[in-house]
């Protein structure tokens, strides 16, 4: 096993595709969290200068933006850890070396969540960092002192490396490399944002739209600036529960696939 995560770990690092990825994402993330923090605070400087409310949740809401938009990064580079093995046929002399297949999926596993975890820490040190300097330059309370805050920044780095695993799982229930990266971008930039903001019209739809994949990643972090813009239900999980049931995708993902694509001959 240890053997097959260093190898595992080695295909990953000898490769382009993970620090590009990154890249991407601290940017990305930087520049939406640095403007959210900017037109949040110039707004609540001009909500306090009329007397009104002030705005609450600002800081979490800035810094969540890490996994409210950036999530689908590790659950990409999830999917091409696998499928990526599939295209350039490396997948036979991994076997040749390591007979054991769930061994070799296990330790895709554990390298990705731990890839999926990094991605969290960049994608904080972009949010947090940016965000909470433009808090503090517009007047408003960063929070770095309160416990909340770093509660909701180890959350994100949980659910960054859960969505990571949840893409090996899908990379490893469809092998085609073209076909996953379509599905994984169909479903998590237009199908689950339709049946998230449909979701809130009846309490049924709701009680169930609380379950969806993006839904349980924002409960498990506690906020997210999809939900703060009235894009689903009001009704939440809890943040255990939404860990939970993004980890209970990733295994139905990873055993389904085990027994339909993994175990299949390979040329």
């Amino acid at each position: 096993m240890i053997a097959a995560i260093r190898a595992e770990t080695l295909k990953l690092t000898t490769t382009r595709l993970w620090w590009i990825l990154l890249i991407v994402l601290v940017g990305y993330i930087g520049f939406t969290a640095g403007l959210l923090a900017f037109l949040f605070g110039a707004l609540g400087d001009r909500m306090r200068e009329q007397g009104g409310p002030a705005i609450d949740g600002v800081p979490a809401l800035v810094y969540s933006t890490a996994t409210a938009i950036g999530y689908v990064f590790p659950l990409i580079i999830g999917a091409l850890a696998v499928t990526s093995e599939y295209r350039h046929q490396t997948l036979t002399p991994t076997f040749l070396a390591t007979p054991r297949r769930a061994t070799v999926l296990a330790a895709k596993t554990v390298v990705m969540a731990g890839t999926g975890a990094v991605f969290g820490v960049a994608g904080l040190v972009a949010s947090v960092g940016l965000g909470a300097s433009v808090l503090a330059a517009t007047g408003t309370d960063a929070e770095l002192g309160e416990s909340d805050t770093w509660a909701l920044i180890a959350r994100v780095v949980v659910a960054m490396a859960l969505w990571a695993v949840v893409g090996v799982g899908i990379g490893t229930l469809i092998p085609n490399q073209i076909a996953s990266i379509v599905v994984v971008l169909a479903f998590t930039q237009f199908v689950e944002p339709i049946l998230r903001l449909g979701s809130g019209v009846w309490d049924w739809t709701a009680q169930l739209g609380r379950f969806l994949p993006g839904a349980a990643s924002d409960a498990l972090v506690g906020s997210s600036i999809y939900t703060a813009f009235g894009g689903g239900s009001s009704v939440t999980l809890e943040w255990w529960q939404g860990g939970l049931v993004l980890l209970g995708l990733a295994v139905v993902l990873l055993a389904i696939g085990h027994l339909v694509s993994w175990r299949r001959d390979v040329t």
